[in-house]
């Protein structure tokens, strides 16, 4: 696996390292002692997917509260999608800051979300499949999240958004 760490502390881009022949390819997508190595949570408690029918679709920003913070290594299996994190610690120097990542079934990269940071992502076209490895169970009282369009973070997104879910759409601002 390779690890480039963003320009938020803590999170990764992390690609497949492809050992290559007239097969194709293999590679690893997993390795709790790599994850462990770059000092990231290795400890997966659950596998999630989520599928998107229509492209524009936005999932987020999503994230759990204290003492339920979970990290999460996501990749998309199927089509593409514009990952966005937002680093929520307010004791970072990158505090409110966020990036966006093209993830997509033919670059085979991943993102690194750490503790503390909100989530989300919108479809770059249709029938996208995202997998999550996340540290911690989901605790349903403990979910919580943030508008997509926050002023206070100013997100570019590369495309207006199609479908939001009623939930999605009625998060709160920060603060």
């Amino acid at each position: 696996m390779i690890f480039t760490e963003t320009k938020l502390k803590g999170a990764f881009e992390i690609e497949i390292k492809k050992l290559v022949d007239e097969r194709g390819f293999f590679g690893r997508s997993w390795c709790a002692n790599e994850m462990a190595e770059h000092g990231l949570n290795p400890n997966v408690r659950q596998a999630n997917t989520s599928f998107t029918k229509t492209k524009g679709s936005i999932r987020g920003m999503h994230f759990q509260v204290a003492p339920y913070q979970e990290s999460k290594l996501v990749r998309c299996t199927k089509g593409s999608i514009y990952d966005v994190i937002i680093d929520l610690r307010p004791d970072s120097p990158t505090f409110k800051q966020w990036i966006g990542v093209e993830l997509s079934e033919r670059n085979y990269k991943m993102l690194y979300v750490p503790e503390d940071f909100a989530h989300g992502f919108i479809t770059l076209e249709d029938n996208c499949e995202v997998t999550y490895l996340v540290t911690q169970f989901y605790t349903p009282g403990a979910e919580a999240g943030i508008r997509w369009n926050d002023p206070a973070f100013g997100i570019e997104w590369p495309l207006d958004p199609t479908v939001i879910s009623e939930k999605d759409r009625n998060h709160p601002n920060y603060f």
